[in-house]
C-alpha cells in the first residue's frame, strides 16, 4: 500500500514570523526551526516538534510526501525540510511538476495546452491587474512561471468591493482570484493542485491520498483527496468551508501545522493496520 500525502506549504506546514500566531505566554511558546532563508534572512518556520514528525513521516517507505504549493519552483527550492527529500513536488499551483527537483516537460506541455483551450490568456489578465490596481496600496506586480499573476499589496488598504469586482471579472474569463496574506493571486481555473496530485498518484501507484491546505486555491486539492485537513485560519476557515472528507481544525497558526503532520502520521498508520 502506498499513501500519497500532498500538503500545501505556506500557512499550512510552514509559517512566516507574521503568521506564527503565538498567542501563549513567551515562556511556554514552542521551539521553532527555520526551514527557509531568503536574502540571508530567516523567512519560514515550523515547530521543532512538527519538523520531527515530518522526518518520521517521510522515513516511512509506504508514504510519498508531495509538497504542493502556489510558489514558483525557485521559491519552493529555498525551503529545507527535515527528513528524506521529496521525490515529487507540485509548484505553481499545479503548473510545474518536479521529479527529483527537475521540471517534468511532458506535464508542462499538457498544462499549457489545457490553459490555451479553456481560459483567457495570461497577458490579458496581467494587463487588467495593472490597470485597475491602485498605486496607493500596490507594492509589486509579478508573473509566476508564465502561468499566473499576483499582486503584493498593503492588505488593509485594499477595498473589499475592488476585490469582489476583480473576482467577478476573472471568473467570466475562466480565472480564480485568491487573497493570501499580502498577495492577491489571479490563477487560471484549470490550473489546479488536484490535477497534479492525481498525476503523481498515477505514477506512484498510490492507493490513498491525504491532503491539507488553508486557502481557496487548496479547496480542489482537499476535495480530490481521500481525507483532508484545514487549519483554523486562512480563506477556507474564514468562509467556514468544509466537506465530508475534510477535518476542520480549531487550531490556528504554526501549531496547526504540527497538528496536521501528526494527523498525516496517524492516518497513514491506521491505513497500514487496515491493509494488514
Amino acid at each position: 500500500m502506498t499513501v500519497l500525502v500532498a500538503s500545501d506549504l505556506d500557512r499550512t506546514l510552514i509559517y512566516s514570523a507574521a503568521a506564527l500566531g503565538l498567542t501563549m505566554p513567551d515562556p511556554v511558546a514552542p521551539r521553532l526551526l527555520c526551514v527557509e532563508v531568503h536574502e540571508s534572512k530567516p523567512l519560514s518556520y515550523m515547530t521543532e516538534t512538527a519538523a520531527g514528525l515530518l522526518a518520521e513521516l517521510t522515513a516511512d517507505p509506504s508514504v510519498v510526501f508531495v509538497p504542493t504549493t502556489t510558489r514558483t519552483r525557485k521559491q519552493y527550492q529555498r525551503i529545507r525540510f527535515p527528513g528524506r527529500p521529496a521525490p515529487y513536488a507540485i509548484c505553481a499551483n499545479g503548473g510545474q511538476l518536479l521529479v527529483d527537483g527537475v521540471p517534468d516537460r511532458d506535464w508542462r506541455r499538457q498544462v499549457a495546452a489545457r490553459l490555451a483551450e479553456e481560459c483567457a490568456p495570461l497577458e490579458e489578465v496581467h494587463q487588467h491587474l495593472l490597470a485597475v490596481a491602485d498605486p496607493a496600496w500596490l507594492r509589486k506586480a509579478r508573473l509566476a512561471e508564465d502561468l499566473f499573476a499576483y499582486l503584493v499589496v498593503e492588505r488593509d488598504l485594499v477595498p473589499d468591493e475592488w476585490l469582489k469586482s476583480l473576482t467577478a471579472w476573472a471568473e467570466a474569463r475562466g480565472w480564480t482570484v485568491s487573497l493570501q496574506g499580502r498577495k492577491i493571486y489571479a490563477v487560471p481555473r484549470p490550473l489546479t493542485k488536484s490535477a497534479a496530485m492525481r498525476e503523481v498518484a498515477r505514477r506512484t501507484g498510490a492507493t490513498t491520498t491525504l491532503a491539507a491546505g488553508d486557502s481557496l486555491l487548496d479547496a480542489d486539492l482537499l476535495l480530490a483527496a481521500d481525507a483532508g485537513w484545514r487549519p483554523g485560519h486562512g480563506e477556507l476557515a474564514d468562509a467556514a468551508w468544509t466537506a465530508p472528507s475534510v477535518t476542520a481544525l480549531a487550531t490556528a497558526g504554526v501549531l496547526a501545522g504540527e497538528e496536521i503532520v501528526r494527523a498525516f502520521i496517524q492516518e497513514a498508520a491506521r491505513l497500514g493496520r487496515l491493509d494488514a
